[in-house]
C-alpha cells in the first residue's frame, strides 16, 4: 500500500469532494501569509456572549472586526514594524503578521448590536442576545 503525505491526501480529498470545508475554502492568500489564530476566551452572561482575543501589537487602525453575511464574525488584525522615513531596510528578520479568527453566530444573537473595544492588546467583542431568548423572571401571583 502506498503512503501519501498530508498535502497529497488533502489534494486527493478535494478532488474526490471529501475534503473538509476549511481545506476546500482556503484562499491562496491565507496559505502564503503569516497568519496566526489568536487565543480567544468566550464567556456567556444572561444578556450576551463576550469574546476576548489576545492580539498583542495590533493597533486600532490595523484592526478589523466585520460581519460577513448575517452570521460570520471575522476578527482580523495586522502587526508589523512601520518603516522610518529616512531608513531603508537592507535586511529584515521581522515581517508583518496577521491575526485572524472567524466565528459563526447563532440566530439567538443580535448581530446588529455588536460592540468592540481594544485595550492593551486585548480585543473585547460583546454580542448581545436577542430579547426573546434572554432569561426573564415571571412574577407569581
Amino acid at each position: 500500500m502506498a503512503t501519501q503525505n498530508p498535502a497529497t491526501q488533502t489534494a486527493a480529498a478535494q478532488a474526490s469532494g471529501k475534503a473538509p470545508a476549511a481545506a476546500a475554502s482556503a484562499s491562496p492568500a491565507a496559505t502564503t501569509d503569516n497568519v496566526l489564530r489568536p487565543p480567544v476566551d468566550i464567556c456567556e452572561t444572561a444578556e450576551s456572549i463576550v469574546l476576548r482575543a489576545d492580539m498583542p501589537g495590533v493597533t486600532r487602525d490595523r484592526l478589523e472586526v466585520r460581519l460577513d453575511g448575517n452570521n460570520m464574525l471575522v476578527l482580523e488584525g495586522v502587526i508589523g514594524i512601520a518603516p522610518q522615513d529616512q531608513m531603508t531596510a537592507l535586511y529584515a528578520d521581522v515581517r508583518s503578521t496577521t491575526y485572524r479568527r472567524q466565528f459563526a453566530l447563532s440566530k439567538e444573537l443580535d448581530a446588529t448590536q455588536i460592540a468592540a473595544s481594544l485595550q492593551n492588546g486585548v480585543l473585547t467583542v460583546t454580542i448581545p442576545k436577542r430579547a426573546e431568548v434572554r432569561p426573564r423572571r415571571i412574577e407569581v401571583s
